[in-house]
């Protein structure tokens, strides 16, 4: 060890308070740095996982292969394991509905497939030979054709041909004429389950696939390889000779940053990058402000060894050494302090993500060794760039300036002069702390920076979870007054009815009840409207503001009539004036955001389409209203009038035949087991071989998502924040108590003329209060500006977000900044105040 690293080490044992502290924002900063790398791994892990289970674990599938290539690949050193089942072929699917999917695809799994390739059953059980077969639900639900459990299907199976190329699943059709359909045997299945459309099934894949169980040994395989290391993906697929075409595991590649999407991995790290970034712009603040004061500290002791010869590299190096003996300790403590605080934060989020994501898959920390790598040498670059640049500068100076110290304070009379008024406000207490503020520009700059810093990055955290939490909040807006909801416009009434006396004697159903939602096309007369809807709201439903009559969507819910006695009593309307035929609805009038009531009545006319029928209604608002089925993405306007009517008067509107678009037909359920009433109901409609378009949803779970989505942002989120305010404060503490060490002389020197203990607090909370007004004009702004610019940018990338001014992060920042000012300054002060005057003014190194 030489001369300059000793001279470094002594500087350290010497301010020992500045360099604990500087020592603790190294520590945090590592610390979160450790967090966000070893959290983002972890994630990938849990997506990687998750997706193995949904898609299977294999990286790439040869849909046409023979045995003779199997047993190739599997001598393969770089093949972890191979899992094949038989193509045995094509069949036409009689009666099919969707032009894209014309055959049925049947394949012959062996154990290998039937335990590497998911196969999630809904009804019936899986087949134990090759005259039993397991059908997907999307047959009937895509393809229209029902194909219930024990029917039995003799199929003409063959091969699809396109010339002399035969064609895979992975091959979408490609009309009649083009290809055809060769068929080479009959073969005739019972069926004995049914399951939902199997993973390895691509949404463009000409055939949906029926799973029986592999015959014999068969020469035309699809097979799906699993890599011992998957980046060698890429490798191991243009190592492949021959003519064999092939598939990557896309669903799971692409947490790996494998696959031609890109999306997910860019958004991973560069969320990463920005909190990264974040973090270390606040350490090297911090950091550089240590170095800095510590050089202030050292300017003479720089002086002298200049003067016996050191060289500027010398130097420079001396202050680098001592970013390294900073780092050498913090570093480490971070990291390891780091893994159990992200342990600890993944514990308390694991169940919120099962709830969210995968509920087989669990959330558990992964330690990557790179990961590791990568923050401490992150960290150790944040405190080479924070030590180098005040070395660099010291380094530079003069040897005269150094000794002299001549540097510390170059400023005319002038500059620093106050006006009398000032004097007079704030007596000789303030006039001296203005004058001093005045006087050290550049060390009160830099601690006005670093409190500016503190509110900017504290607000704009906060502003940044905000917006996050609107998006989870708003990713699925849906009612909590029931847990289960089914809808769809393609099925008559008496199959809903039928369908409805099953479904509501599920397990765990409480309540239940249907209903229909129609919307017409009707003319308004607007002389029944307010002045004031007709301003705020005429452009909305179409008024021209001179006709008469406008032409509006009328949507009408027919509810279950006991739900609308219910409604009504709970509005005080009476049922003998609001029940039966011609007489009196309720409407609701929903607009962007909030509902819009009047008090008079409105009226509707609806014409029929051939405009011979017309029927009037008389409407009145109310504020109350049942719960709409879920709406599809499109299906609404930015307006909507929305009358409520008994399910008895419906057959009074289909006859007058005025609807605009297919009635939307839907039931809805409350249970004391939503998950287990949905699997069961799940179970009756695909029992049932519904072909018609319908949406069954888990409300309750939506919800449920909804929450865990917001809790794991917000738990986040806040642990963000409060790790920058730590280093904001460890920043600010750092800065302040240093630059008030750094004047023991000027300030024994006023002690020593007479000022009272009295006075010199008061001086204080002056310099206090011009820290807070100096970090507030702009710190402020500039948070209220990079709040904005989360918002656009986040509204850009599609995030349904709304503009909220951050003002009470600012208000906290505001209280935070003059509590920690005055703290910190009460603590260096009492220092200073413990001190021997003598001491103090003899002090020549200070």
């Amino acid at each position: 060890m030489n001369i300059f690293h000793k001279v470094a080490l002594q500087g350290l044992k010497k301010s020992r308070t500045r360099t604990l502290v500087t020592i603790i924002g190294v520590a945090l900063s590592a610390a979160l740095i450790t967090a966000v790398t070893t959290f983002g791994v972890s994630l990938q892990s849990y997506m990687v996982n998750g997706a193995i289970m949904k898609y299977g674990n294999w990286h790439v599938a040869f849909p046409d292969a023979d045995t003779s290539f199997v047993q190739k690949q599997a001598d393969d050193s770089r093949v972890a394991h191979i899992a094949s089942f038989e193509n045995i072929g094509y069949a036409a699917l009689t009666g099919g509905q969707n032009p894209d999917k014309p055959y049925l695809f049947i394949a012959g799994f062996n154990k290998d497939a039937f335990s590497a390739l998911p196969i999630e059953l809904l009804s019936g059980r899986l087949p134990k030979n090759s005259s039993e077969i397991l059908v997907p639900a999307h047959v009937a639900a895509n393809g229209g054709v029902k194909i219930p459990v024990g029917s039995t299907l003799t199929l003409s199976v063959g091969n699809r041909m396109s010339g002399d190329q035969r064609l895979s699943q992975h091959d979408s059709y490609r009309r009649a004429g083009v290809e055809t359909l060769a068929a080479t045997a009959e073969k005739t299945y019972t069926v004995v389950g049914i399951c939902q459309r199997p993973a390895i099934e691509e949404y463009a894949a000409p055939g949906y696939t029926l799973i029986t169980t592999e015959d014999t040994a068969a020469d035309n395989l699809s097979v799906f390889v699993t890599l011992k290391n998957p980046y060698q993906v890429h490798s191991y697929t243009d190592s492949l000779s021959g003519n064999h075409s092939y598939v990557l595991n896309d669903d799971v590649l692409r947490f790996m940053g494998l696959s031609g999407e890109k999306l997910i991995t860019v958004l991973l790290y560069s969320i990463g990058a920005i909190l990264i970034g974040l973090v270390m712009l606040g350490s090297v603040f911090l950091i550089y402000n240590s170095f800095n004061i510590s050089l202030n500290e050292r300017t003479h002791q720089f002086g002298i060894l200049m003067s016996v010869g050191a060289t500027e590299r010398q130097l420079r190096n001396s202050v680098l050494f001592e970013g390294l003996c900073i780092g050498a300790i913090g570093i480490p403590i971070g990291i390891l302090a780091g893994l159990p605080s992200i342990q600890l934060v993944l514990t308390l989020v694991a169940k919120n993500f099962a709830n969210a994501l995968y509920d087989n898959v669990p959330l558990t920390l992964v330690v990557s060794v790179p990961a590791l790598v990568a923050a401490a040498v992150i960290s150790m670059i944040t405190i080479l760039i924070s030590a180098y640049l005040p070395a660099k500068k010291a380094a530079g100076m003069p040897v005269m300036a150094c000794i002299r110290q001549t540097n510390e304070v170059k400023v005319e009379a002038r500059a620093i002069k106050t006006s009398s008024l000032t004097s007079r406000l704030y007596g000789l207490e303030g006039t001296l702390a203005l004058k001093n503020f005045k006087r050290n520009k550049r060390r009160y700059r830099s601690i006005v920076l670093s409190l500016t810093l503190s509110v900017v990055l504290f607000v704009s955290a906060s502003s940044f979870g905000t917006y996050l939490n609107q998006i989870a909040e708003s990713s699925s807006v849906v009612s909590e007054n029931y847990d289960i909801t089914f809808d769809t416009r393609d099925m008559k009434e008496s199959e809903l009815f039928q369908l409805y006396d099953k479904m509501k004697t599920a397990a765990g159903v409480t309540k239940s009840s249907y209903q229909a939602l129609s919307t017409y096309s009707c003319v308004l007369d607007t002389k029944n409207l307010s002045g004031h809807f007709l301003d705020e709201f005429g452009k909305l439903i179409g008024y021209d503001g001179t006709s008469e009559t406008a032409e509006v969507q009328l949507n009408i819910q027919f509810v279950e009539d006991s739900v609308y006695r219910n409604l009504l009593e709970g509005l005080g309307l009476s049922a003998k004036e609001y029940t039966g035929q011609d007489k009196k609805m309720v409407i609701a009038g929903i607009l962007p955001g909030n509902f819009y009531t009047q008090e008079e009545p409105m009226e509707f006319m609806l014409r029929s389409r051939t405009g011979s029928q017309t029927k009037t209604i008389r409407a009145t608002f109310v504020q109350g209203y049942p719960d709409l089925l879920p709406a599809q993405p499109g299906e609404f306007l930015e307006y909507e009038l929305l009358v409520i009517a008994p399910y008895e008067v419906k057959p009074q509107f289909d006859a007058l035949g005025a609807a605009t678009t297919p009635t939307k037909l839907g039931m809805t359920f409350q249970s004391e087991n939503p998950g287990q009433s949905t699997v069961e109901m799940q179970r009756m409609l695909d029992g049932a071989s519904i072909t018609a378009d319908y949406h069954l949803y888990n409300v309750h779970r939506i919800l449920e998502e909804n929450r865990n989505i917001a809790f794991i942002i917000n738990l986040f989120s806040s642990v963000f924040v409060l790790m920058i305010s730590l280093i904001a404060l460890a920043n600010v503490f750092n800065t302040i108590s240093t630059n008030i060490k750094l004047r023991r002389r000027e300030l024994a020197m006023l002690r020593s003329v007479g000022m009272s203990d009295k006075d010199f607090n008061q001086m204080m909370r002056f310099e206090c209060i011009l820290y807070g007004m100096r970090t507030m004009l702009w710190g402020l702004p500039l948070s209220g500006i990079l709040s904005w610019l989360i918002y656009k940018g986040m509204a850009m990338g599609g995030g349904s977000v709304h503009y909220v001014f951050p003002w009470s992060n600012m208000g906290i920042s505001v209280l935070g900044v003059l509590v920690i000012v005055s703290i910190t300054m009460l603590y260096a002060v009492s220092k200073i105040k413990k001190e021997n005057i003598i001491d103090a003014l003899r002090d020549d190194m200070a």
